[in-house]
């Protein structure tokens, strides 16, 4: 048995941990303003200091980002969007699209076996938001319900580890997702492709499942390639 004495935890740490989870929580949405310094000292009980060493290592970690002159804002709420976020720069975006596909490819196999039947009714209802807001030329509508849509088929899959490597690539999709929806519609009107994986998934068949991610994903790769 160790006799080694565990040393106490730094509050800056607890204080990560705890700005971390409003973060998770979506207390601090993406995109927002997170409290000043001031009321970040009365809201937590800690002094100034700990207060800046923590937000400097969210900083650091990709979860926060300064504003010069505006303060600090929320720029990431999954530890892999962060790090990816940090690697994939908007002249990156074929790469990130390219993992997309990989991921998406092997989700679409799976929900063809494991997905449930109110799994398929969201992504019909999602497919005809998606078409609704594309007709409307309603571009954020839009990619609210493609990445909606995108991920609720690989949570389809029943693979939890899976939907958590697609959260990260699905957050960092939603700040470059122009470009993205902009090859999409370079490459095959919408949504080509995308009423075909739904119809293969409801019938349990993961090789057309696999053959639609591949239509609607390999032509935006041509388009941005």
């Amino acid at each position: 048995m160790s006799t080694q004495i565990e040393r106490p935890r730094r509050t800056s740490e607890m204080v990560v941990e705890r700005m971390q989870e409003l973060i998770r929580t979506g207390d601090w949405p993406v995109g927002s303003r997170i409290p000043a310094e001031p009321q970040l000292v009365e809201q937590l009980g800690v002094g100034r200091n700990t207060i800046r060493e923590a937000v400097r290592a969210l900083e650091h970690a990709g979860f926060l980002e300064p504003r010069r002159g505006d303060g600090t804002y929320v720029r990431s709420r999954n530890l892999l969007a962060a790090a990816i976020g940090r690697c994939v720069s908007s002249t990156e975006v074929l790469e990130l699209l390219q993992v997309r596909r990989a991921l998406e490819r092997e989700a679409a196999g799976s929900a063809a076996r494991n997905r449930t039947d109110d799994q398929v009714q969201t992504l019909r209802d999602l497919l005809v938001a998606m078409r609704s807001a594309f007709d409307d030329n309603d571009l954020q509508r839009y990619i609210d319900a493609d990445i909606a849509f995108h991920t609720t088929l690989v949570a389809a899959a029943g693979n939890s580890l899976l939907s958590e490597l697609y959260a990260g690539v699905a957050e960092v999709m939603g700040r470059t997702h122009a470009t993205l929806i902009a090859a999409d519609v370079d490459a095959h009107p919408h949504p080509t492709g995308h009423a075909e994986v739904v119809e293969a998934i409801s019938k349990g068949d993961s090789a057309a499942a696999l053959a639609a991610v591949d239509h609607y994903l390999t032509k935006s790769v041509e388009a941005l390639s």
